[in-house]
């Protein structure tokens, strides 16, 4: 990566860049320690696959039923704000979590106080899964987002990477559950902390923010529905109480964006739909230690560092469609190669070239995305996007568990390789 292939940033931008940098490194520090083992820790204290699966389910309800009214609140407002102050609403929950198991003293009782605590958060997370991103279109230039971009992958890969070791070291030499208590603490610490970088973000001076190139994302697609008069009705409904344009439009849906974000909603349902079933097959069918757990886990966010530092170069080279398009494709390898696992190497092969692939795919995405999202009109294609995505996790989160306990853990995770396969295939066609 050099630097001769981007104009030079200006001072906002730099400090923009700065603490969006520590953001991700103290997130990464949340991401290794509470969400990478919040999952085993229900599974230890008995949770079965549904409920395991609630923890991504009922957030994704709760952003479901909250996105569009999210998405009309944050319509004028200040983002940098509205993303720093939903940061701090969400990210509290993880101080309760600590305390969750002194306040239930049964492990039935501790999973569904976890699993309602999660629900809480979400309210929250709708406001700022809505806000970071408009944000983040708003306070870093077009030119500057693929290295941006690949610099958070690799941050977030070092900070993940050490803070899962060191977690599950913790988790292994402390007894239970004051081990995960610890572990919980760490979280919270790098919770609050990149809530604090959020909020020392700068807004954009005039001519910082040069104009990003045409968008389709306003292109009309020309077929038309039974359901038009309901869209219609909508956007007359909401401009007479507004005076606002409705979030839900035609115009989105029945777009090239629109069919983007039917490909993406296909992506989220399968990529979730192995989420529940792998700390399960982890716990129960490789009997895997917290430490073998949190060596995988390590391994796969250290291979992403690896694939992030060339993510720039492929991103100026190939384009953005073109990286999430090979992201996509090969995204089915962890459940394939870990579907043939029966010890901890196959795990760690498989996180490793987890790992590797995603770097690729979640820069390529983020970046695709950004390119189809005018700048005028965020806030809307946003809360689109942002239903896409938690429809894809409460429909992925609650099929996949069901066909766990159907068809047997194993033989779910080669059912999630395959349907992966389709979701790239979609993307292919319509991203």
């Amino acid at each position: 990566m050099t630097q001769a292939y981007l104009p030079p940033p200006s001072a906002t931008v730099r400090w923009n860049l700065r603490q969006l940098y520590w953001d991700i490194l103290w997130f990464g520090v949340l991401a290794g320690s509470t969400l990478a083992f919040l999952s085993v820790f229900t599974a230890r204290l008995g949770a079965s696959s549904l409920q395991i699966g609630l923890l991504s389910a009922g957030p994704a309800l709760i952003n479901l039923v909250f996105t569009l009214p999210a998405g009309h609140w944050l319509e004028g407002k200040p983002l940098i704000r509205a993303a720093f102050l939903s940061s701090l609403g969400q990210r509290a929950g993880y101080l309760v979590l600590v305390a969750i198991p002194w306040l239930f003293l049964q492990q039935q009782g501790q999973v569904w106080a976890v699993i309602g605590l999660i629900l809480v958060m979400s309210l929250a997370g709708t406001f700022l899964a809505i806000a970071f991103n408009a944000m983040y279109a708003e306070v870093v230039p077009d030119e500057w987002r693929g290295r941006a971009a690949g610099w958070r992958n690799a941050l977030v890969a070092i900070s993940v990477t050490l803070t899962t070791l060191l977690s599950g070291y913790i988790l292994d030499q402390v007894r239970f559950p004051l081990n995960y208590q610890i572990v919980f603490s760490i979280g919270a610490i790098g919770a609050l902390m990149s809530s604090f970088h959020l909020s020392r973000v700068r807004s954009l001076e005039a001519g910082e923010m040069r104009p990003a190139g045409p968008t389709t994302g306003g292109e009309k697609f020309s077929r038309a529905h039974w359901w038009d008069w309901l869209l219609q009705l909508n956007r007359k409904r909401d401009a007479s109480r507004s005076g606002r344009k409705p979030l839900l439009r035609k115009d989105l849906i029945f777009s090239p964006f629109g069919l983007f974000m039917l490909g993406c909603l296909a992506f989220y349902v399968f990529q979730y739909f192995g989420i529940p079933i792998f700390p399960l097959f982890y716990v129960n069918s490789l009997h895997l230690t917290d430490g073998e757990i949190s060596l995988g886990t390590a391994m796969a966010h250290g291979a992403m560092m690896v694939g992030s530092l060339f993510l720039s170069r492929l991103s100026v080279k190939l384009g953005h469609r073109k990286v999430m398009l090979l992201g996509v494709f090969l995204f089915a390898q962890f459940p394939l190669f870990l579907g043939f696992a029966n010890n901890a190497a196959f795990f760690y092969i498989a996180s490793l070239l987890g790992g590797l692939i995603y770097a690729f795919l979640n820069g390529g995405l983020v970046n695709r995305l950004m390119d189809r999202v005018p700048a005028g009109d965020r806030p809307a294609h946003m809360a689109l996007h942002n239903m896409a995505l938690n429809m894809g996790i409460l429909i992925g989160s609650l099929s996949g568990p069901l066909f766990g306990e159907w068809i047997g853990l194993r033989e779910a995770l080669f059912l999630t390789a395959g349907l992966r396969v389709l979701a790239a295939l979609l993307l292919w066609k319509w991203g």
